[in-house]
């Protein structure tokens, strides 16, 4: 929604805009997937403003609005075919499943992706002022100018937004962006040097009130109504990863109740360059090309051009390679184990349900038969905001759909105050040390001075940090802090006062988040020994998306801040009183422990271990050596896809590549991930799932009301179908939908990346981060969702909850049901169910 400030009175004698402009605007910015700052790099659906319609309609609009494609080509599908991976059975599904929406058959479609015929350019519903342009400069978009007009934009909002990274701000920050950009274009005369007669005069003309000036171009530009929000859908395209930061913007005021036109903005900026570049072309042969496109959209019907045949038969050739891997799925889900008498394991280890998980857990789990795993989401119920010792404000430390409920501090344990303020002292000291030390290395006059006398003595660090002995960097979590004060530094749970700030839990608070979190995880009886907390993070240097390899509930952050608060409040005596009297009875010898599990070496940290019970110090010191076994269980299962084989050196060149700064994968992260899987352990235990299942321990008959079941698909079956499609639109459309060359990114503004030194910010994953330099690593296929629930309660859940109705209706996942039987059934829309013809027994 478009707020209230945006609509005052109009400068300039501009009129109010029109109610359909309006509605445009706001159904265009709303198209626009939002990216968040690389300090909190988090996954997001490049898709997620068409959830409203189907995955093949948005596959029609991107390639007939953007010239955008959201499907592999037919080559590799063809390829599929060819080795095996896709059978005719699979191609059969998908076209029953069509029905009367496709002419093919089963030869028909392997012929086309044999072969398919030359594809030609669709007609455009809507043309831009750019699409002209580079059509009559034959491609060459330097002498259309539309490259020139991105990097401006960029360039300016690089300025505008920099969060620290520039040395010298812009002097128009504290204005509303558009307002801003147009007083530094009343004294920018680049664009003029560059041939855009008159920019600065055409900018000053314009209404001061974005929606009033966007209102006033597209009458100028004569934009037939019934294409207005393609034409401003495709204006944002053109600066999709600014537009994606200004959406973030509009997103995190939202959780908040706070109004923000940032995207407004932007998409004012934009159409105003367009309209520049309007202004500007008075030869005929463009006045003449922009008469006949508009002619064209407007003589369109009210539904646009015809889907392109090609592309609906690539989108069944998509849904036939998805049906292969749930062939393959399915054919695995066999019948677990015949269950046996469940004694009290020794330990309980909860973990992200992340798919680097997966492979650990089961590493673990092969140790011993007194170890039971849990899957859950990282943040562990604890939606906290974090702040560090020496920091007046943290990160927060929840899913991105949800906001912070408690602010907790960290305190050093135990010390004296005499202790901790001097602790507190050196890391602000050597934080501030640190900070004017980098202004001088980076300032104008000073960083030359610098290089000249400094730069000899840096040779021995440089050679270090290039063997990867030593670290470029030192480790963000230690902060300066010598290994043993880091070591004492926790979460202090007493509400207080910080910074005019109440932090801490209640005691009821407490109570209420303990129970939620246990019974979440379907943990409400055989309690263990020691039930181990795993938050997790990645070792990596030289990074700048390395925030995205961190815990993703966990905001962007790694999880053992909300690891070590759980198992405080888990472990309190009052809380446990509390839980009793709820049904929840926490054996007396039970000891919650958090523990951070780093995705790059498979190594475990455990924390507070001083402050467990004397009679549980032979568990954490067997505890200790499972750990090792199974970290050393996990590289080995992850070497081979980082290249490195089985050799004795394997786990020190696991550890130095996660200290190089040359590294441009220390690890996969969640490439691969193609299932999410909620059920209880026992129905996955016995599978090697590859770490590409997100598992989340879920049964249904604990489950009161079925509240945990809405929680699980709102909430982490969503959060797994935002990271799988952002692998999906990395892998099969990089350009548009990735961030490009690893090797070529510059960090901008201290939130993005642009590749190269100009250009867009890019959104999405690294090339790197999907292909191995021969191949995809990451199989571009749609999540598919298994939960062993009701098909009444999975079916009211869908119904109640639109945005898990859009995902499973329109196709974005595909949704499978395990019945107490065993029997495995599809969701097929409308709420009907049909069977996969699998039984799990």
């Amino acid at each position: 929604m478009l707020s209230t400030h945006a609509l005052t009175a109009p400068a300039n004698d501009a009129r109010p805009a029109p109610a359909h402009v309006e509605t445009a605007i706001a159904r265009a910015c709303a198209r626009i997937a939002p990216l968040w700052p690389l300090k909190h790099f988090v996954a997001v659906n490049p898709f997620l403003g068409f959830a409203d319609q189907s995955f093949e309609e948005t596959c029609q609009t991107f390639q007939r609005v953007a010239h955008t494609e959201m499907v592999m080509p037919a080559s590799f599908y063809a390829a599929r075919i060819e080795d095996g991976t896709i059978s005719d059975a699979d191609l059969a599904d998908v076209i029953a499943e069509a029905g009367q929406r496709t002419a093919f058959d089963v030869a028909g479609l392997k012929r086309f992706a044999a072969a398919p015929p030359k594809q030609e350019l669709l007609q455009p519903r809507v043309a831009t002022v750019a699409d002209i342009l580079d059509r009559l400069a034959g491609g060459d978009t330097q002498v259309s100018r539309t490259a020139f007009m991105i990097d401006e934009i960029s360039k300016w909002c690089a300025a505008y937004f920099d969060e620290g990274q520039a040395a010298w701000t812009t002097p128009w920050k504290k204005l509303r962006p558009y307002a801003a950009w147009r007083a530094a274009m009343r004294v920018d005369r680049s664009p003029e040097t560059m041939g855009v007669k008159a920019f600065r005069r055409t900018i000053a003309d314009l209404p001061d009130a974005p929606v009033e000036a966007i209102a006033f171009i597209v009458a100028e530009l004569a934009i037939p109504e019934r294409a207005l929000e393609d034409y401003l859908f495709r204006a944002l395209f053109d600066i999709q990863g600014w537009a994606a930061y200004g959406r973030y913007r509009v997103w995190d005021n939202a959780l908040y109740g706070r109004s923000d036109d940032t995207l407004l903005d932007l998409l004012a900026i934009r159409v105003a360059w367009g309209y520049a570049l309007f202004k500007e072309h008075t030869d005929q042969a463009f006045l003449g090309a922009w008469s006949e496109a508009m002619a064209a959209t407007a003589a369109l019907s009210v539904r646009g051009p015809q889907p392109d045949p090609n592309l609906k038969a690539r989108v069944l050739l998509q849904g036939a390679y998805e049906r292969a891997f749930q062939r393959r799925l399915l054919a695995q889900l066999k019948p677990p184990p015949a269950p046996t008498a469940k004694t009290r394991p020794m330990l309980q280890a909860a973990f992200c349900i992340d798919v680097r998980s997966e492979v650990f857990r089961r590493a673990l789990e092969s140790i011993s038969s007194e170890i039971e795993t849990i899957g859950f989401a990282g943040f562990f119920g604890f939606p906290i905001e974090y702040i560090p010792i020496g920091n007046r404000r943290g990160g927060a430390q929840c899913p991105v759909l949800l906001k912070p409920a408690i602010i907790v501090c960290e305190e050093v344990i135990g010390a004296s105050s005499e202790e901790e303020t001097e602790t507190l002292g050196v890391r602000l000291m050597r934080r501030r040390a640190a900070k004017a030390w980098k202004a001088f290395k980076q300032s104008a006059v000073s960083s030359f001075a610098y290089v000249e006398t400094m730069g000899l003595g840096f040779a021995g660090k440089l050679i270090s940090d290039g063997l990867g002995a030593t670290r470029p960097v030192p480790d963000p979590n230690r902060d300066g802090l010598d290994a043993a004060i880091a070591a004492r530094l926790g979460p202090r749970l007493d509400p207080q006062i910080v910074g005019g700030r109440a932090t801490g839990f209640s005691a009821e608070a407490r109570v209420d988040m303990a129970e939620a979190v246990l019974r979440a995880m379907s943990m409400t009886e055989r309690f263990a020994r020691i039930v181990m907390l795993a938050g997790h993070g990645s070792t990596s240097v030289n990074n700048p998306h390395a925030s995205g390899l961190d815990c993703g509930a966990c905001g962007g952050h790694t999880g053992e801040a909300n690891a070590r608060v759980a198992a405080a409040i888990l472990n309190d005596k009052d809380v446990r009183l509390g839980l009793a009297a709820r049904g929840i009875a926490i054996p007396t010898d039970t000891w919650f422990v958090g523990c951070l599990h780093d995705t790059t070496t498979d190594a475990v940290q455990l924390y507070d271990t001083a402050n467990a019970p004397l009679s549980h110090r032979a568990e954490l010191m067997r505890l200790f050596e499972w750990l090792e076994s199974a970290g050393a269980r996990a590289r080995a299962e992850r070497a081979p896809l980082l290249g490195l084989g089985k050799t004795q050196d394997r786990d020190a060149a696991i550890v130095k590549r996660s200290r190089d700064w040359s590294q441009v994968r220390p690890e996969w992260g969640l490439a691969g991930n193609a299932a999410f899987i909620a059920a209880p352990r026992s129905r996955t235990k016995h599978l090697d799932l590859g770490g590409r299942a997100f598992l989340h321990d879920y049964d249904w008959r604990k489950d009161k009301d079925f509240g945990v079941l809405d929680l699980i698909m709102t909430a982490p079956m969503v959060v797994a179908s935002w990271i799988n499609l952002q692998y999906y639109g990395s892998s099969v459309n990089n350009r548009a939908f990735g961030s490009g060359n690893k090797t070529l990114h510059n960090v901008v503004g201290a939130l993005g990346v642009l590749e190269g030194n100009g250009g867009d910010v890019r959104t999405g994953l690294p090339w790197q981060s999907v292909h191995d330099g021969r191949r995809l690593v990451h199989e571009p296929l749609r999540l598919n969702v298994f939960i062993a629930a009701p098909f009444d309660q999975l079916n009211r859940v869908i119904a109640t909850h639109e945005s898990v109705r859009q995902l499973v209706e329109h196709k974005w996942i595909h949704l499978f049901a395990i019945n107490d039987d065993g029997a495995v059934h599809r969701y097929w829309g409308e709420l009907c169910w049909a069977s996969a013809e699998v039984t799990l027994g």
